[in-house]
């Protein structure tokens, strides 16, 4: 395979073990986030590695699961002396903890990280009105801006006006429940926690002033979870000293394993399910590769079999006579088969 190709090139450019994680950051159902289940299968890819003295994660991710990091992040490092983050491009939200808790993060000129403050659903969110099955999430970062308005902006300090802030946010909207916002607490002092157990983690010791000036900017201070960093802000300005620059060949050799990943994978790609279908196709299947787990000599890969078909469905519409239903119709879809292979 030529990405196994290229993984022995950076290999042998770093003097390391390379193992690639990279997820779909598609839209609708062929999206893939970092999840748990990805762990017993580094478990056996590092086994048949075994100890060496450094591993270089090839990270690609939209984001994910907040409680995968620390566990992943440990397990590397108990069968390598120096952990290192490749990121060639998309490295967001989770896979930024993953980042954080590296002894080195390898940046290419289009790589980015992101904040790591969380949106949060439990069954005290409010439900969605399209679909009232659905939780709507609550962004950590949000009801923190909010308190943060009231008392820096506007200079609320006492604590019966403080009260008063909190239930005239409850009191907005009846759906949010005071045990959401007590989940967004907990979520809130769960990343920052994290955060500060992965950059302890470091073979090579930071400051606890350090760590807390990281862990302030990438849950707090940077106010947008669509704020991308690039590797100059993150070393210069975040405080991240182990960000290193990719040199030239090796900037090369990531470019274009994350391409043939793209290739592979259709990273960044448009989904519609009429055009998945095919024209003048009433039926058909496609398979998706949405999650990548690679060494040198193994592959693992998520795939999901998708059946796409042509159907009626009734839509209301409303005349003067009252509401009709009108049959349209419409590309329907439906899982016929998923896993890791």
């Amino acid at each position: 395979m030529q990405t196994q190709n290229l993984i022995k090139q950076i290999e042998k450019a770093r003097n390391s073990k390379v193992i690639t994680y990279v997820t779909s950051d598609r839209q609708g159902p062929v999206n893939a986030r970092v999840a748990m289940d990805v762990i017993p299968i580094f478990s056996r890819q590092l086994r048949k590695i075994g100890k060496v003295p450094k591993i270089d994660l090839f990270l690609y991710s939209s984001g994910g699961d907040t409680m995968v990091p620390w566990r992943l992040v440990s397990m590397i490092r108990e069968y390598a002396d120096n952990f290192s983050v490749l990121v060639p491009y998309k490295s967001h939200s989770a896979a930024t903890m993953i980042a954080l808790g590296a002894d080195e993060i390898v940046m290419t000129d289009l790589a980015e990280l992101s904040p790591i403050d969380p949106s949060t659903a439990n069954v005290f969110n409010p439900a969605d009105p399209v679909n009232p099955q659905n939780k709507i999430p609550i962004s950590v970062e949000d009801v923190m801006a909010y308190f943060d308005l009231a008392k820096n902006k506007f200079g609320i300090k006492s604590d019966a006006d403080l009260a008063k802030i909190f239930n005239k946010f409850t009191e907005s909207n009846p759906q949010i429940h005071p045990l959401a916002l007590g989940n967004v607490n907990r979520i809130h002092n769960l990343i920052r926690m994290l955060a500060k157990s992965l950059l302890r983690s470091h073979k090579k010791r930071m400051t606890d002033n350090e760590i807390a000036v990281i862990v302030d900017y990438f849950t707090e201070k940077l106010y947008s979870h669509q704020y991308f960093i690039g590797r100059r802000e993150a070393k210069d300005d975040l405080g991240l000293k182990n960000v290193v620059n990719a040199d030239s060949v090796l900037s090369k050799l990531m470019a274009e394993l994350y391409e043939e990943y793209k290739k592979e994978m259709g990273l960044g790609a448009s989904w519609n399910a009429e055009t998945e279908l095919g024209e003048g196709r009433a039926v058909n299947t496609k398979i998706y590769k949405l999650a990548c787990i690679e060494n040198a000599t193994e592959s693992s890969y998520f795939e999901l079999n998708l059946e796409y078909r042509k159907g009626q469905v009734n839509i209301v519409q409303q005349t003067p006579q009252g509401p009709i239903q009108v049959p349209q119709e419409q590309v329907m879809w439906r899982v016929v088969g998923q896993g890791w292979k």
